[in-house]
C-alpha cells in the first residue's frame, strides 16, 4: 500500500510537470499551453494556465479588483505590496506548476505549497505598513454582488500578523506554508524551476536522478593570506 501511495504521488507531480495539468478554477485552462499577450505573469507564457486577457487585470498599478475581488478595501496598495500579491495571483492562475499542490476535496484550490521564509518575510516587510481589514483573505470577507466587503476596521499588517511566517500560513488560509529549504520552496520567481526539480525529487523514492542545489549564485570569499606569508613579505 505504502509503494502504491508513493506511486501515486509522483504520478501527480510528474503530471504537473510535464505540463499536463492545471488546477480546476473556472478560469483555469484545462492543460498549459504557450500564452501570447499576456500583459503580466509572463514567466509562465510558455506553459501557462492562464488565458492572456485574465493578466491585464494585474498589469496597471494601483491594483483594483481582480474578478470582482477587490485589493483597494482600505485603500490601494503599496507598489512593492501589491508586488507580491501579484506573484501570488500569478501563481495560482497560471503556472503549470500550481496543481501539484491541487487541495484533494477542492480541485480549484492550492494547499500547502512551500513558500521560501526569504519571501515570506520579504512579503510582510513589504506591505507591514499598508492596511487590511480582514486576517484570513479567502474567507473573512463579507461577499456580496459588489464584492467583497470588510466586516472590521483597517488596521496595519504589521498588527494583524506577527511576522513573515505568521503572514504566509495566514492570507491565503492553509494554501501556503513557510520553509527554511531552499532548494524545496518557492519564491514564485524564474528561479523555481530548479526547486521544482528538487520537490519532485523528494517525493519519488524511486528517483536516482540528484540535482545540485545553485539556486543563488556562489559568494566569493575572501581568503586571508597566512601570517607566515605576509611576515616574508
Amino acid at each position: 500500500m505504502r509503494a502504491l501511495v508513493s506511486l501515486g504521488i509522483l504520478a501527480i507531480l510528474t503530471l504537473g510537470a510535464c505540463g499536463h495539468s492545471c488546477l480546476k478554477g473556472p478560469d483555469h485552462k484545462p492543460v498549459p499551453s504557450p500564452e501570447e499577450g499576456m500583459a503580466a505573469c509572463t514567466i509562465y507564457s510558455n506553459a501557462s494556465c492562464c488565458h492572456a486577457n485574465f493578466t491585464s487585470q494585474l498589469a496597471e498599478s494601483p491594483v483594483i479588483a481582480v474578478d470582482n475581488y477587490y485589493w483597494n478595501r482600505c485603500g490601494n496598495l503599496s507598489a512593492p505590496c501589491e508586488n507580491y500579491l501579484r506573484n501570488i495571483h500569478c501563481f495560482y492562475q497560471c503556472s503549470p506548476h500550481a496543481a501539484h499542490w491541487m487541495h484533494a476535496n477542492f480541485t480549484a484550490a492550492i494547499v500547502h505549497v512551500p513558500l521560501c521564509q526569504s519571501f515570506c518575510d520579504g512579503w510582510f516587510d513589504a506591505c507591514k505598513e499598508d492596511l487590511t481589514c480582514v486576517r484570513n483573505w479567502m474567507t473573512d470577507w463579507t461577499v456580496d454582488e459588489n464584492g467583497n466587503q470588510c466586516k472590521n476596521e483597517c488596521i496595519p499588517y504589521s498588527q494583524m500578523y506577527e511576522n513573515g511566517t505568521d503572514l504566509c500560513l495566514s492570507q491565503w488560509g492553509d494554501s501556503f506554508t513557510p520553509s527554511q529549504t531552499s532548494c524545496h520552496c518557492l519564491e514564485l520567481n524564474e528561479t523555481d524551476e530548479l526547486a521544482y526539480k528538487h520537490i519532485i525529487e523528494a517525493n519519488s523514492e524511486e528517483s536516482g536522478e540528484k540535482h545540485d542545489c545553485q539556486r543563488n549564485p556562489p559568494v566569493a570569499v575572501e581568503v586571508p593570506k597566512n601570517e607566515e606569508e605576509e611576515e616574508d613579505d
